[in-house]
Formats: structure tokens, sequence, C-alpha cells
């Protein structure tokens, strides 16, 4: 059993859950990592805001000073948006974190396991980790953590700069319905399109939502997969994509960066590589994926 003690919930959401109204939680790692000053502050205000304008709550997880954070307040997104020693925590991390105090933004991984446990059942996300390129094995903590949570994540697949269809078996082996929204194949974060297939499509909050029921009654205890396309007018042309990940690939290589940094470095590097259009269209998807997990989550407090 998980002690409640650990806990932090904001009032907004104890009160949220136990009329069961509609919740959305959202990462904080995309906020301190994932996004450059002054956007990421700003991206995280309007994903809120977004949110709300839905009628869902959202519940931003972070962890301060060794508590589970369940719904920062304004000054505490501050704080992870503009610290500039703020810890990237991931499962693996949660302990050490409690036990030594830490302050930290939450991946994917550690944001589903918190949500989870705080009875929160929509997440919303950017792009999911996934299996990363090269020879070696190397599996983001975010695909085990679907595998195990029964929790709907609304994504727009995972990130571009991963292995997509190593990502994709990946996700067939271990039982993770893939959802298209709207889409015959996975997305690829910038690209609406992979070439790669989803299990199922969708074009409602309605069917998502008799999915999930009908995984739960099953006792099916994986993630159902939401993967949203970025909107169409921020994708980035499928030419000018491949281009600036392998230059970025190339820097990354030459600079020895690699590990849970190279991710972040690769986002940043595209960025810039791309005059911004990456970063734009990665604050549309996660505003947009936003907008769809709270209509989910409202069609799901219906039930």
């Amino acid at each position: 059993m998980t002690n409640k003690n650990l806990f932090s919930i904001n009032p907004e959401i104890e009160a949220a859950l136990a009329a069961h109204r509609a919740v959305v939680a959202l990462e904080s790692t995309v906020i301190a990592h994932g996004l450059p000053r002054p956007q990421n502050l700003e991206t995280a205000q309007r994903v809120e805001q977004i949110v709300s304008e839905q009628g869902a709550t959202p519940a931003t997880i972070a962890v301060l000073a060794g508590k589970l954070w369940v719904g920062l307040n304004q000054p505490q997104i501050e704080q992870v948006a503009n610290h500039e020693d703020i810890r990237k925590i991931s499962t693996r991390d949660l302990a050490i974190a409690v036990a030594r105090s830490w302050s930290g933004a939450t991946t994917v991984a550690a944001t589903l396991w918190i949500a989870h446990r705080a009875g929160i059942r929509v997440f919303a996300t950017g792009g999911i980790g996934g299996v990363h390129r090269g020879s070696l094995p190397d599996i983001s903590a975010d695909l085990p953590e679907l595998s195990r949570t029964p929790m709907i994540v609304v994504c727009s697949g995972a990130k571009i700069v991963l292995d997509l269809p190593a990502t994709r078996e990946w996700l067939e082996t271990y039982g993770i319905t893939v959802v298209g929204y709207g889409c015959d194949e996975m997305p690829a974060f910038y690209s609406r399109r992979s070439a790669l297939p989803v299990d199922v499509r969708c074009d409602s909050p309605a069917e998502v939502m008799q999915l999930f029921r009908a995984q739960r009654e099953l006792g099916i205890e994986s993630a159902l997969l939401v993967a949203v396309p970025v909107p169409v007018e921020a994708e980035v042309p499928q030419e000018i994509l491949n281009k600036i990940l392998d230059d970025s690939l190339r820097d990354a290589e030459n600079s020895n960066i690699g590990g849970r940094d190279l991710t972040p470095f690769l986002l940043a590097r595209m960025a810039q590589r791309s005059e911004g259009a990456t970063l734009r269209a990665n604050i549309a998807l996660l505003e947009n994926n936003a907008r769809v997990a709270a209509q989910i989550a409202s069609e799901l407090s219906q039930l």
C-alpha cells in the first residue's frame, strides 16, 4: 500500500475527484527540461487554461521537498519552470526523492505512477519515451510504466528522436493498445505520419471511453495510449524533419551526449536548426493533446 502521507493533493483536485468530476494529469518535466524559457512557463499556464476551458481540472504533478505534489499552484509551477537546477525524476528516483527531500520535475513514467495512485484516470503529455536509437537495448522507463498502469494517456506518439518502429513493436509486445485519434497510423510527434499502424481508430471521446471501460471490465492493467496527430498547421514537413534530425544526431555524437541528456539535447538542437519550427509544433501538440484529454476526461466522468 502506498503511504498517502507522502502525497500532497491540491484541495481543488481532491474535491474534483471526490465528486467524480473530470481531472487531467500533466507532467512537469516538459516545463523544466522540455521547453526553453520563457515558453516553458507560458505553455504550462496555457495548457492548464485549456484543460479548464474544456470543463476539467488540471493537475500538474511534481516532487517538491520530498512530497509528491498533485496539482501545483502558480508559485510552484514558476518554481519548476525557473529553477536552474531542478532535477528530472523518473519512477526509479521517487524513493530517493522522498528519502532525500529532493525537488524535481516528473517524467511521463513518474507522473503516471503518481497520478494513478492519486485516483486520476487521464493524463496528457507531448510525446512518450520509447526505444532509443543504437545497438544498446536502451528503453525509456515510460514504456514499462505504460504496461502496468491502467490510465488513458493522450500523446502525439513517441518523440521523433527515438527508434519509432522499435517503440511501436515494444508497445505491441507488452499489450499496450494504441488508439489513433482521428488517424489510421501512429503520429510521429512533429509529423502526423509514421507509416506505423494503430490498433484501432477513434473519432470521439465517447469511443475512447468505451474502449477504456472495456479494458477495466476485462481487468487489463496496461494503459490505453491515445495518439493524437500534431495540428496540420504546425506540422513540420518530413523532408525538413529528417535533415535536421540527422544533423542533430551527429551533433550529439560529436559532443558525446547520451543517456537521459540525449532527448532534451536533440529537441533543443532541432528547434535551433529548424529556426523554431519544431518548438512551435511541440507547443501546438501539447495544447491540442490537453484539449483532447480534457474532453475524454469529461466524457469519462459521466460514467
